[in-house]
């Protein structure tokens, strides 16, 4: 371990170097370490500590960065403070920075001295019912090219679980229609650079194959953009904000809650696989979740139901003595 007598600003570019390199985040990835770390390199300008070393760095600094960001709001619009969540987003960043300088034996302080906020209790999960998932996919007209398209992003949404953005990075070669298939499996790329098989069913096949007709371009993405002068792009791919837009017009249609959105789809996808029956191992294959902990959290579906099942299966109600 030794001494740096390059300053902590000075180190980020080798940092950045590390998590490409050493660590192979992706480029995405590596860009969010950036604009995290960038905040706190910005409150050591500002605290004129811009000269500090790894080793000068201590817990009561820590401390003031941390208070710094409680005060900090939502990107210069004025908006409220940031979220817990949010300011442990910032904290996690340092702490890969502490980890970096203990990597290249730079004395500094530990990671594990960079504490995370308290997080509110998580609010409950958001899911459709079947019912409601039925009022949702049904709103769009059908006799329009646009509702057409609609339809098959919420029946997409619901068939496969997929993240928003790993929809609209579908291409139109991706879905092969020929022979009219029960059901069609596809490779993705997920977070992570991590590929993963999703499947269409019939029925959303059907929808997807009603819009496919009316494709007269050239465009190679499925979902494209109708709106006036979107003729004239390179690509009229929708974008990410564009489904969640989708999303939110059909929930106001159907009078669904409005905090409904392509998110809350793949919430109901995996509700409904594991009120099924489905084992919890396979809904993290379905969802690309690199850990089991984080589907966990869907296992509040069936602990409703637990006391039912025991009530009907259970409490010795044939043995003698009742």
């Amino acid at each position: 371990m030794h001494h740096s007598s390059t300053t902590i600003i000075e180190q980020l570019p080798d940092f950045l170097d590390f998590l490409e390199i050493e660590k192979g985040l992706s480029t995405k990835t590596q860009e969010n370490y950036s604009r995290f770390l960038h905040r706190f390199t910005k409150w050591l300008q500002l605290s004129k500590m811009d000269t500090l070393l790894p080793h000068e760095l201590t817990t009561d600094h820590i401390w003031k960065y941390r208070v710094f960001l409680s005060r900090q709001t939502k990107a210069e619009r004025g908006q409220n403070q940031l979220k817990k969540s949010t300011q442990n987003y910032y904290l996690i960043a340092l702490r890969m920075f502490l980890s970096f300088f203990a990597e290249k034996d730079i004395i500094s302080l530990p990671p594990e001295k960079v504490k995370l906020a308290k997080q509110p209790k998580e609010k409950k999960l958001h899911f459709l019912n079947l019912q409601e998932l039925e009022q949702l996919i049904l709103s769009p007209n059908t006799k329009s090219t646009i509702g057409l398209r609609d339809r098959g992003i919420l029946e997409t949404l619901f068939s496969t679980g997929l993240r928003v953005s790993e929809l609209t990075a579908l291409d139109r070669d991706q879905i092969n229609l020929k022979g009219k298939p029960a059901f069609l499996e596809i490779t993705v790329v997920g977070k992570g650079s991590k590929p993963r098989i999703v499947y269409f069913s019939e029925r959303c096949l059907h929808w997807l194959g009603e819009y496919l007709k009316t494709r007269q371009d050239l465009d190679k993405a499925l979902f494209i953009n109708y709106k006036k002068g979107s003729q004239k792009l390179e690509t009229r791919r929708l974008t990410p904000r564009s489904i969640e837009d989708i999303v939110k017009k059909y929930t106001k249609m159907a009078g669904l809650p409005i905090i409904t959105t392509p998110h809350t789809l793949r919430h109901s996808y995996a509700t409904d696989l594991l009120s099924n029956g489905v084992d919890l191992r396979l809904i993290q294959e379905f969802l690309g979740h690199s850990s089991i902990s984080t589907t966990q959290i869907y296992t509040h579906v069936t602990n409703k139901g637990l006391r039912e099942v025991y009530l009907k299966h259970h409490g010795g109600k044939k043995m003698k003595g009742n």
